[in-house]
């Protein structure tokens, strides 16, 4: 699994951006823990609001565009085409097809958080891609806005638990010093006394 911390402190906004496309094609790299990361370099000042938002914006959109694509491409023969063939099962089509054919709407708006299938799967029932672009854009600010958030209160009460562990690192090491004096006087006094 990638370090998403380390690859967005390292290259920023190119790196939130392609950990946020390939995470929406089916890499192992959870969108959540990208969009919270972005939320973090914002509350530490590693890069801005504004852009840091639409680099996100457009790279989640990007990657799912792309999935979309390839689900309006292949078909139903994603499913047995040696390149895609391992991304879904014959079944696992079939029961997102079914909820496709019965929820459309909500499936595309929340289907986000059932993982990258969803997309494919309105691609390869050739959903409308006017029709799918505004059902993904108001499904990408419905997740990017509370784990941005999330993010970036996170990476401010990082701040307020640095220092809090430092004060308690200080309390813990003037506590054992004072327990320790105490036990040597003590042993001390045993040792008088014997």
């Amino acid at each position: 699994m990638f370090d998403v911390i380390s690859i967005t402190e390292h290259f920023h906004y190119i790196g939130i951006f392609i950990l946020l496309v390939i995470g929406g094609m089916g890499f192992p790299i959870p969108e959540g823990v990208t969009l919270m990361a972005c939320g973090f370099l914002i509350s530490h000042k590693v890069i801005k609001l504004i852009p840091a938002l639409i680099v996100v914006f457009t790279g989640m959109l990007t990657g799912d565009i792309l999935i979309f694509s390839i689900g309006r491409k292949y078909g139903r023969m994603v499913v047995t085409h040696r390149k895609f063939h391992r991304i879904i099962s014959p079944e696992r089509l079939s029961v997102l097809e079914d909820k496709f054919n019965k929820w459309k709407t909500p499936f595309i708006l929340f289907g986000r958080h059932l993982g990258f299938h969803v997309f494919l799967v309105a691609g390869i029932m050739r959903m409308p891609f006017l029709r799918f672009l505004a059902l993904d854009v108001v499904s990408s600010i419905i997740t990017i806005v509370p784990m941005v958030v999330i993010g970036y209160i996170g990476g401010n009460s990082w701040q307020v638990i640095k220092r809090d562990i430092t004060r308690i690192e200080h309390i813990g090491i003037l506590l054992v010093i004072i327990l320790l004096t105490i036990y040597l006087f003590l042993r001390y006094l045993r040792s008088i006394w014997k």
